[in-house]
């Protein structure tokens, strides 16, 4: 067969396809005509930008902006991270899509990219992350303090993220050093990844895959959470977690399996196994 050569137009095409950003765009476009009072700072924010990472920069540096560094100063070193870890641009597309896909109260986009201060809790920082492994530790210090001063979130800028995360509404979230969070995670507000005494080195939570995590649970020490399990809302998780499994209580126990495959996209925080079947928002799920 004769290869068939394609277009450089045809590559920019796809190349440029990015489905989250269009349909934030189209979003956007409904908004301002929707809400009017509005329209300047959703046109700054969204509509002037060229591309989801800068809209991001944008928004989050001026929820941080603050009396000691400038704000503009702050968007210049989130691009300057972008420059660096361009495959940020992806996390953050998972994680806008982690918001829309298990938060009921969410039906676009649009919302966490404007409103949400869980999600741009994460996103600082991950920015922060990103500081603190290239070097610019005071920097990633700084951040942290802002998200804690902002957010009412408190996260460690070595603490590792993976993508796909969800902090639903998020204040009182706290994470350690330590810390290691896999993909496809739910956390609801009043979280805490801690240590347990005054031990240094390797002492904060490890947490699989697909986990998740009720709002007030408190998990202490250089433990691990199994991947797709769930911890019940108060608990206080003080050893291992297997995986697939539900554990609840103070000190928390098992307490039966997680009930469903993917236990952070369903959100069901039910304790038996009936309680929690497995779809999503898009068929009939939470």
């Amino acid at each position: 067969m004769p290869v068939q050569h394609v277009s450089s137009d045809s590559k920019r095409n796809v190349e440029s396809c990015d489905p989250v950003w269009t349909a934030l765009r189209a979003e956007a476009e409904a908004a301002m005509q929707a809400e009017p009072a509005l329209g300047s700072f959703i046109f700054a924010t969204v509509l002037s930008h060229h591309r989801l990472e800068d809209a991001v920069c944008h928004r989050l540096a001026r929820r941080l902006d603050n009396a000691d560094v400038d704000v503009h100063l702050i968007s210049q070193r989130f691009l300057q991270v972008l420059e660096k870890r361009p495959e940020l641009g992806a996390v953050i597309r998972a994680d806008l899509a982690a918001v829309r896909d298990r938060d009921p109260a969410c039906q676009r986009f649009l919302e966490p990219l404007l409103f949400f201060k869980g999600f741009h809790a994460l996103t600082a920082h991950r920015f922060a992350h990103e500081l603190w492994l290239l070097g610019h530790r005071d920097f990633a210090y700084f951040l942290q303090s802002l998200g804690s001063q902002f957010f009412g979130v408190d996260i460690h800028p070595a603490a590792h993220f993976g993508k796909g995360i969800m902090l639903d509404h998020a204040t009182g979230f706290v994470v350690g050093e330590t810390a290691v969070i896999g993909d496809n995670c739910s956390f609801l507000h009043s979280v805490t990844l801690g240590g347990s005494g005054k031990e240094t080195g390797d002492r904060h939570p490890k947490i699989g895959n697909n986990v998740l995590v009720g709002a007030g649970a408190k998990i202490l020490g250089n433990i691990s959470v199994g991947n797709c399990s769930r911890v019940a809302a108060g608990s206080v998780v003080l050893a291992s977690v297997p995986h697939n499994t539900t554990v609840a209580g103070v000190p928390a126990k098992v307490v039966g399996p997680a009930g469903c495959s993917e236990p952070s996209r369903n959100m069901d925080q039910g304790l038996t196994p009936e309680d929690c079947g497995c779809g999503s928002k898009a068929d009939g799920g939470a």
